[in-house]
């Protein structure tokens, strides 16, 4: 190993023990000898400060709402909230509320009687009851339905229930950490999600940012996985080279840590040598276009649109201004000849649906050129 991998992994795995002290546990961990926040690495501030209220709030019983991406490690907090509370020798209890329908999420949060419904053969304890002394984590909570939203409110105001089919009243203990990773001020705004019930949930709020915020946790997060993967896997890695470092930090990571945990854990399958070389990555972690698999229509527009834009500015070169009229009139251009296609050359039809003035319609199709078959009427 030369001196400057050396000198790497001494700064690494010495970050990572700053990192993990700053969270007030230690590397060793609680008094169990587990630690509770083990793969919340980072030493950004934002991440300092996601810590800071991670161990303040765990000792008490508020309601926590953990707002963040896809990927930020909402459900690792929610599970260190309760493992660092006095709860944490109870129960810990996670939901996934966008997983099921309105009718079986009562069921499983709630519970239900014997004869409630067709299918309810017997008894069954809900997952609120269930997590009576312990810890209760809601994720996807803007996937609850509007109707639902007023028995959770219930919940968090009065700690009673009643289970499906029931009149007996329940009452509980437990502590609520729900989590989102839509705007629920949005979601209130389009009618979706009730204003008092995101109150009473943001009583204590936690915004997890996104790794393209945080790029200079990016090598103590890669550390940390390539330690964890080369166990599970029973290899040895000894290096990662500059250009993987220096690939992995320009990346943006749409989909944050568990997008850079899973290409970790692929680069070390695939090695052979106990290096990892940057073409152990994919392709558009180096910088190039990713590769993909079944039909277009998977790709979605807020996908395409990025990609576009990037090939856009590569393609302009780095010194070339006008970038905004250059993609946007191709984008643009490209629009209404689809469109004229499918409206058979009809401008009015077209028009219409691109939500234009015929008139400035017709001056698009002559500044760009575009054949405009068909009837004009």
């Amino acid at each position: 190993m030369s001196a400057r991998e050396r000198f790497y992994c001494a700064l690494v795995s010495g970050a990572t023990r700053l990192a993990c002290v700053g969270l007030g546990v230690g590397v060793a961990g609680n008094s169990s000898g587990a630690n509770p926040l083990a793969g919340l690495i980072g030493s950004s501030p934002a991440m300092q400060e996601v810590f800071r209220i991670t161990r303040q709030v765990a000792a008490s019983s508020a309601t926590v709402l953990l707002t963040g991406e896809t990927g930020t490690g909402k459900e690792l907090i929610a599970r260190a909230i309760h493992e660092l509370s006095p709860r944490a020798s109870g129960p810990y209890i996670r939901v996934n509320c966008g997983a099921l329908s309105e009718s079986l999420l009562e069921s499983e949060l709630f519970g239900h009687v014997k004869g409630a419904f067709t299918s309810a053969v017997e008894n069954r304890t809900g997952r609120f009851e269930a997590a009576h002394g312990g810890t209760i984590f809601l994720d996807e909570i803007d996937s609850v339905s509007y109707t639902l939203q007023v028995k959770l409110l219930r919940v968090l105001q009065e700690q009673e229930f009643e289970r499906v089919g029931d009149n007996r009243t329940i009452r509980v203990d437990c502590r609520v950490v729900a989590a989102t990773n839509r705007d629920l001020l949005d979601e209130i705004d389009a009618g979706r999600f009730r204003d008092d019930l995101y109150f009473r949930l943001n009583v204590v709020p936690v915004f997890l940012p996104p790794l393209r915020e945080r790029t200079g946790d990016v090598p103590l997060l890669a550390d940390f996985f390539i330690r964890k993967y080369a166990a599970a896997n029973n290899v040895s890695i000894s290096t990662i080279s500059d250009d993987s470092l220096a690939a992995l930090a320009r990346y943006s990571w749409p989909g944050n840590v568990r997008e850079l945990q899973n290409y970790i854990e692929r680069a070390i399958v695939f090695s052979r040598d106990g290096h990892l070389s940057v073409d152990l990555f994919p392709p558009h972690v180096r910088g190039g276009s990713p590769v993909r698999v079944g039909r277009s229509g998977g790709r979605n527009p807020e996908t395409l649109c990025r990609e576009l834009v990037s090939l856009g500015m590569a393609a302009a070169g780095e010194g070339s201004g006008n970038l905004y009229e250059r993609i946007v009139s191709q984008v643009e251009k490209e629009l209404i000849q689809q469109v004229l296609k499918s409206c058979q050359g009809v401008q009015t039809k077209a028009a219409v649906r691109l939500g234009i003035n015929r008139n400035t319609l017709h001056k698009k199709i002559e500044e760009y050129g575009l054949e405009s078959e068909g009837e004009n009427a």
